[in-house]
């Protein structure tokens, strides 16, 4: 630590959830998707010559981008690709917020977003969700420098409407609204269809949970050419390669099998619904998800003695600490199989 500079010390990185070793989890703490990625991707992995692999793969990832704009029916100049979601995440915060004035996020949202605001003196405020843990879009007005949240949001799982989304977008037009939509494939209504509409709206995706290639590292950004315009400026001062073959070809491959992609999101939904059943039934409360996890809370145990007791049963969820969510845990959903075992070990808290 003795050569870290100020600004290194005085960091808080993001801490991911646990990847632990000691024993066979049931692991329901990262909203990995249970289902493993489409033969599809397996074989184009395997298709791709290994003597490609000393070369430099296409720093505009070309195929890719074509892919995905056809897919969302975009132009391919209006879509970016990064090394993940949250590298697209992080070239936007210096693509677009650093503009001397505060950025906006929710009280309650993916702790990323604090983590790079700090990382590049971004200054923030984080208006409060409503107590029934939904965004009010007039919280988020005039004299910011930017506004960002998921949706559905996280950890929360709430959605919100495409309408209200779209009016706080309109009443915004001097700074840049970027909508992450890590989980919109789980039953929510993607931002996509606004952006022709609104060259200051962002929309941010991955492949990490709907397309099961977590591993791959791919996300991507649709907006107007502008925005992208930017997002290569910074991409390119960084990093020129972000993606590899391998991923740009397996990515190619998912977004190839629509079929496989809607089997696997529509038995997560279904498996979500059932658990969220069950938990009620049991008076959790529940608020309304729309991604691939539920944000629960005990009638009357707390959230670290819930994640805690989980644990020793062999099932991993994520406890995340914080004044109106501590007593709640995070549950990603699984296999049937697994949500099964999950509610026969609540059924045992106490005894």
């Amino acid at each position: 630590m003795k050569y870290w500079s100020p600004a290194t010390k005085a960091l808080a990185p993001y801490i991911p959830g646990e990847q632990l070793q000691d024993r066979q989890y049931i692991k329901r703490n990262t909203n990995e998707n249970p289902f493993p990625p489409s033969e599809a991707v397996a074989q184009a992995i395997h298709g791709c010559a290994p003597d490609t692999l000393r070369l430099y793969p296409d720093p505009e990832a070309r195929e890719l981008k074509e892919a995905i704009a056809a897919y969302y029916r975009v132009k391919d100049a209006q879509v970016f690709v990064g090394n993940g979601s949250d590298e697209v995440l992080g070239f936007s915060f210096l693509a677009f917020f650093r503009n001397g004035r505060p950025i906006a996020f929710p009280d309650i949202s993916y702790s990323f977003y604090q983590v790079y605001c700090d990382l590049f003196g971004i200054s923030y405020q984080c208006p409060p969700l409503t107590d029934r843990y939904e965004i009010d879009v007039n919280d988020y007005q005039a004299g910011l420098g930017g506004v960002i949240f998921p949706n559905p949001n996280a950890p929360t799982g709430v959605f919100t409407p495409l309408a209200e989304i779209e009016t706080l977008v309109r009443r915004n037009p001097e700074f840049v609204v970027i909508v992450d939509e890590a989980y919109v494939d789980f039953g929510a209504e993607s931002c996509v269809s606004l952006v022709g509409q609104h060259p200051n709206l962002l929309v941010i995706q991955t492949l990490s949970k709907s397309r099961s290639l977590a591993g791959l590292r791919v996300g991507f950004a649709i907006g107007h050419e502008d925005l992208i315009a930017g997002l290569n400026r910074v991409k390119n001062s960084f990093n020129s390669y972000p993606l590899d073959r391998l991923a740009i070809c397996g990515a190619v491959a998912a977004f190839h099998d629509q079929s496989y992609f809607e089997e696997c999101c529509a038995r997560i939904i279904r498996n979500r619904e059932w658990l969220t059943a069950e938990l009620e039934s049991r008076s959790y409360f529940v608020p309304a998800s729309r991604a691939n996890f539920l944000f629960a809370r005990h009638p009357v145990v707390n959230g670290e003695t819930l994640y805690s007791y989980l644990k020793s049963e062999g099932i991993l969820v994520r406890h995340l600490a914080g004044p109106r969510i501590k007593d709640f845990v995070r549950i990603t959903i699984g296999k049937e199989h697994e949500m099964q075992r999950l509610v026969e070990a609540l059924d045992c808290l106490g005894r």
